[in-house]
């Protein structure tokens, strides 16, 4: 009823390329709505909307809606809209994110921000919710579209918190876990449990796939955290370190902070003030993170809600379906080695 996340005899490294190719057809009439409701008689609006969506993106949260729809038999396409919906939540949200944390880079590029300011990019975030809510709407589906607007709420509920945590070394392990599991999780969440809504599947399972969804987006929000310290910017494709000098407390700092000696907290306590923001201080960082064993930590807990996200789809036959989604697991895993 399990798989293991690191599965005994794999050849080549975990990918997403089992997930694409189960998709690749659903995910062009995905691409085909995209492309229609990003268009405006104002033409900033798909210009800089289209520079994010265009932007080298996985669109992983569409394609898990797509691989949840194919994993329990759906027939239909009314999933295909949802879809595109959820990619705009997405979207919205990285607009507005990036203004909030005056992000230069995103996927290696200049940020819309960057590009064409502040209010622009707030203002296309806005159009890109309405059109997500547009497309709901037109889906008909009171249940779907309470899942959808309620990710959407607690999406913002979380950057929030986020803001309020910020600059506060004190932020424990709870509140972060709530962030993660609000500003990340909620969307991975309902992106799963609206396939088995317009499937009309029982509630076992709608919450397996909501289950599979929230534990995979607080893994790959974990391993995003750890390598904010560990990777590099070309890999990343933002700037490395950006957590650090924003002073965000995400958990390698809570446990690197909580397991460190006076001396250690004094710099941290400075560094998360933003008193400590050069390559030097940044470089110190991570010395401190990997001494203490909280990046190594951070990945392990990673692992345990991957492991959560694959036992999640237990009640579910086996399948390419079944094992492009474990694999998605293994690879949001496998990004932070």
């Amino acid at each position: 009823m399990t798989a293991s996340i690191h599965r005994i005899g794999r050849a080549t490294p975990p990918s997403l390329d089992p997930l694409m190719t189960l998709v690749a057809e659903d995910m062009n009439s995905v691409n085909a709505v995209i492309l229609d409701r990003m268009q405006s008689r104002i033409p900033l609006i798909p210009e800089l909307a289209g520079h994010l969506i265009a932007g080298g993106g996985k669109r992983m949260r569409p394609m898990l809606t797509l691989a949840c729809a194919r994993l329990i038999q759906y027939m239909g396409t009314r999933h295909h809209k949802l879809s595109a919906a959820v990619e705009f939540i997405h979207t919205a949200t990285l607009l507005h994110d990036d203004v909030v944390d005056g992000s230069g880079m995103r996927r290696g590029r200049k940020t819309a921000n960057i590009i064409w300011g502040n209010s622009a990019s707030v203002l296309v975030g806005d159009f890109l919710f309405s059109r997500s809510f547009e497309l709901m709407v037109e889906d008909g589906s009171l249940k779907v579209l309470k899942i959808l607007s309620n990710a959407s709420a607690v999406i913002a509920e979380g950057e929030v918190n986020q803001l309020s945590a910020q600059r506060r070394v004190e932020t424990d392990e709870e509140q972060y876990l709530d962030i993660i599991n609000a500003k990340t999780a909620a969307l991975f969440a309902a992106a799963c449990r609206i396939a088995a809504v317009v499937a009309e599947k029982d509630e076992a399972q709608e919450q397996a796939l909501d289950n599979y969804g929230r534990h995979l987006g607080i893994a790959f929000q974990l391993v995003d955290d750890a390598i904010d310290y560990a990777s590099d910017g070309a890999t990343m494709g933002k700037d490395l370190g950006d957590d650090f000098r924003d002073g965000k407390v995400t958990l390698p700092v809570i446990l690197a902070y909580a397991r460190g000696n006076d001396e250690d907290r004094a710099f941290w306590r400075a560094a998360i003030a933003g008193h400590k923001v050069s390559d030097d201080d940044l470089a110190h960082a991570t010395t401190l993170l990997r001494r203490s064993g909280a990046i190594d930590d951070t990945l392990a807990r990673a692992r345990h809600y991957g492991q959560r996200a694959i036992d999640a789809l237990g009640i579910f036959p086996a399948g390419k379906a079944k094992d492009a989604l474990i694999e998605a697991v293994e690879f949001a895993i496998a990004r932070a080695y």
